[in-house]
C-alpha cells in the first residue's frame, strides 16, 4: 500500500507595527498563513500582524517546538510560558528558523514585504549554481564556513584565539557569547585586540577560533583534502524567497542581543 501523505502546515514569524522592533510572533497552522494573521487581527491588538516569514512541511508541528525550545534555550529571560511571543528581532528568528529547517527533507522558506512573498529562489542547478527565476547565478568555488563541514555540534566550545575567549556554538553558522549572537566573522572585527587589527577591516572568521585545539579552518582543510579539485558549490542566500533545505543560508552579519522571552 501506498503510505497516506501528511497534510502539510506552517510554522509562521509574525510582526506588528504596535509592538517593539524585538517582539515577534512565532505559531504554526495547518491552513494558510495569511487566514491565520487575519484571525489574529481582533481588539486584543491595535494594528494587524504583519507576516515576516513561513515554513511550509508536513513536520510543521515538530519544527515549531524545536523553534520554540532553541530561542529558550539560548535566554533565560522568559516570561510567560504559555505564550508565543518572544523578544527577538524577526531576522534572528528567521536565522533560526533556516538553521532548523535544514533538518527537515520537504521544508519550503518564503519571506514575506508587506504580507506577500518578495522572491522565488529555485532550486541549485546541475552545475552547482543557483537559478533565481530560471537565470544562471554567480558561482562560488568555496562555501562559506559552517560548522556542519567539520563535524562540530551545537553547543561544543571554541577558543578564540587571539585572547582566549569561549564562546559556545549556537547553530550551524553562529556561535553565543554572553547572550550575543555573531557569525564568526563578524566577532573577530569586534574582539580582535587593537594591535592585531587589519586596516581593512575583514577577517576570515575560521581561521581565528579553535575546537580542541585545532584552528576551524585547518580542519576544514583536512576534510576537505580527499575531495581536493572539486569545488563544492556555495549556497546564495536572500533577504528573501524559497530556499529548499539544502540552499539555507543568511548573509554573514553581527546580530544584535537577543532577549528571547516569551511574554
Amino acid at each position: 500500500m501506498i503510505p497516506e501523505k501528511k497534510p502539510t502546515g506552517y510554522v509562521y514569524i509574525l510582526t506588528n507595527p504596535s509592538f517593539k522592533d524585538e517582539w515577534v510572533k512565532i505559531g504554526k497552522s495547518s491552513r494558510p498563513v495569511d487566514i491565520r494573521s487575519k484571525e489574529l487581527d481582533n481588539t486584543a491588538v491595535p494594528l494587524p500582524f504583519e507576516i515576516y516569514a513561513t515554513a511550509k512541511t508536513e513536520k510543521y508541528e515538530l519544527l515549531e517546538k524545536n523553534l520554540h525550545r532553541t530561542i529558550d534555550r539560548l535566554s533565560n529571560l522568559r516570561i510567560r510560558q504559555n505564550r508565543e511571543f518572544f523578544n527577538i528581532a524577526p531576522a534572528d528568528a528567521l536565522d533560526l528558523l533556516r538553521t532548523l529547517s535544514s533538518l527537515i527533507d520537504d521544508v519550503q522558506i518564503e519571506v514575506y514585504r508587506d504580507s506577500k512573498p518578495c522572491k522565488e529562489y529555485m532550486p541549485v542547478s546541475q552545475s552547482g549554481q543557483d537559478t533565481p527565476s530560471g537565470k544562471e547565478g554567480k558561482k562560488h568555488p568555496r562555501p562559506r564556513f559552517k560548522f556542519s563541514m567539520v563535524e562540530i555540534p551545537i553547543g561544543a566550545t571554541l577558543i578564540f584565539t587571539p585572547t582566549g575567549i569561549e564562546v559556545k556554538v549556537a547553530s550551524d553558522d553562529m556561535i553565543e557569547y554572553q547572550d550575543r549572537l555573531y557569525k564568526l566573522s563578524p566577532f573577530v572585527g569586534t574582539f580582535m585586540p587593537i594591535e592585531r587589527q587589519t586596516h581593512s577591516g575583514a577577517y576570515q572568521g575560521a581561521k581565528y577560533f579553535s575546537y580542541k585545539g585545532e584552528v576551524l579552518d585547518r580542519i576544514r582543510s583536512r576534510k576537505e583534502r580527499p575531495n581536493a579539485g572539486h569545488s563544492p558549490s556555495d549556497k546564495h542566500s536572500s533577504p528573501c524567497g524559497i530556499f529548499p533545505k539544502e540552499e539555507l543560508r543568511p548573509e554573514e552579519q553581527s546580530l544584535p542581543k537577543i532577549r528571547r522571552s516569551r511574554i
